[in-house]
């Protein structure tokens, strides 16, 4: 009886753990708390069935139908509550349920052929693998996982497959037709499969890790590519400055020539002029420094194309995340001007909208295309960067704009390219 409790107690270990590990690993579409007290609640039901099973049952033929019985409604279960569906969610469930089968797998072994199978070094084992195997988890593979969750698309479905085929091969060697403890002539077949698994999953991390690596580096790219656009700003508006200084010379001999003759509207009309070129000349399209410093390096580069360039920038002194704001017209613009190269002088032409709409701010960038290009609504086009296409940089768009909330579209129409950005200002009242 006192054996019984201690294996009953090791399995019920066992299974709070699945259910933790992977929680540490997945993304819920809602609250942390809600998700919590939806995790306690629903879990909470499953373990006490099974633990009815348990006792009603006995160990073999719930460890026969564990699948039926705990998987498969957990995998349900999660599948509701998780913000990843289809392959990226499969790989995560996978991981969890493999890995800690894994582990219920190598400490039975050990308290069977160690431990006399008395399961007390079972139940022993496992109170130490499971808490130390979630250290691991926490410590290094947290993180970087969501991270990579957030930043790869595609690509998860081998991963997944992988993990799910090594999943039910894992169940079908240590419970069919019974455990592995009772069918000694497969026991060598059981532990290839263990020692196996760990060059699987190492094989697995190692490619996902690399994936990584390689958005950070994109990532970073990206980064420096947008602190290029701000220091050629910087020089240009400088040397701008420079020029309007050394002109200021004349302005003032024509302004004092006009003000002698007695010329007072005519001076006063001459120094609105100044004004207003001066202006467009450094280029003050908006209160915002940041925004505006893009908006004149790309005014520069649109007049240099012999481009029509037209600016309607409705922000204030507010305070913008600038940033993701920056990338996403940086970007915009770069599309806009690789696409305007490769057209006729009086088709160049560009327009970029910012205003807000209650606790949203709308961004529209708007240039003429090849008429051939087609880009329907919802899709983002394959980047063709040195050609005459758009698509090199909208992947930056709309990461930046998920970060902010909110979200990206583009699509062509007649003959025109448009790019809609939505994102959310927090604390901005119109």
């Amino acid at each position: 009886m006192g054996n019984k409790i201690l294996q009953d107690l090791s399995i019920y270990w066992a299974m709070f753990h699945v259910i933790f590990l992977f929680v540490m690993l997945f993304r819920s579409r809602y609250t942390k708390k809600r998700t919590v007290i939806l995790a306690i609640l629903g879990m909470g039901v499953l373990m006490v069935l099974n633990g009815l099973g348990l006792v009603l049952f006995g160990f073999e033929a719930i460890g026969r139908a564990f699948l039926f019985t705990c998987t498969i409604p957990s995998f349900i279960f999660f599948y509701v509550l998780s913000v990843d569906k289809k392959f990226r969610f499969l790989l995560t469930f996978c991981l969890a349920d493999t890995t800690c089968l894994w582990i219920m797998a190598v400490t039975n072994l050990l308290d069977y052929y160690l431990g006399g199978g008395q399961y007390v070094l079972m139940l022993v084992s496992r109170l130490i693998a499971f808490p130390l195997i979630e250290y691991c988890v926490y410590r290094f593979l947290r993180k970087p996982y969501l991270e990579l969750q957030d930043a790869v698309d595609k690509g998860w479905g081998i991963f997944a497959g992988m993990t799910m085929i090594y999943y039910v091969l894992l169940v079908v060697v240590v419970q069919y037709p019974t455990n592995i403890v009772n069918r000694p002539d497969d026991m060598l077949v059981c532990v290839l499969v263990l020692v196996l698994m760990v060059f699987n999953y190492g094989t697995i991390f190692t490619a996902l890790y690399r994936q990584l690596l390689l958005y950070r580096r994109q990532q970073s790219e990206r980064l420096l590519q947008e602190q290029k656009y701000s220091l050629e700003t910087q020089l240009e508006n400088q040397q701008r400055i420079r020029r309007i200084k050394h002109d200021m010379k004349g302005y003032t001999v024509t302004l004092s020539g006009l003000l002698a003759a007695g010329k007072i509207d005519e001076a006063t009309e001459y120094l609105k002029s100044i004004e207003s070129m001066m202006d467009a000349y450094i280029g003050q399209f908006c209160v915002n420094p940041y925004i505006n410093a893009v908006c004149s390096y790309y005014f520069q580069k649109f007049r240099e194309l012999g481009a029509k360039v037209d600016y309607d920038i409705r922000v204030g002194e507010e305070r913008l995340p600038y940033m993701e704001l920056c990338q996403i017209l940086s970007n915009g613009l770069e599309n806009a001007r690789d696409a305007l190269q490769g057209l006729d002088g009086e088709d160049r032409k560009v327009s970029v909208q910012m205003k807000y709409n209650k606790e949203y701010l709308l961004i529209r960038i708007k240039n003429r295309c090849r008429k051939e290009l087609h880009v329907e609504k919802g899709t983002v086009p394959h980047s063709e960067k040195g050609g005459k296409d758009h698509g090199f940089g909208l992947l930056t768009v709309q990461e930046a704009a998920k970060r902010l909330e909110g979200d990206m579209l583009c699509y062509t129409d007649q003959g025109q390219f448009i790019l809609d950005v939505m994102v959310w200002i927090k604390g901005v009242q119109t």
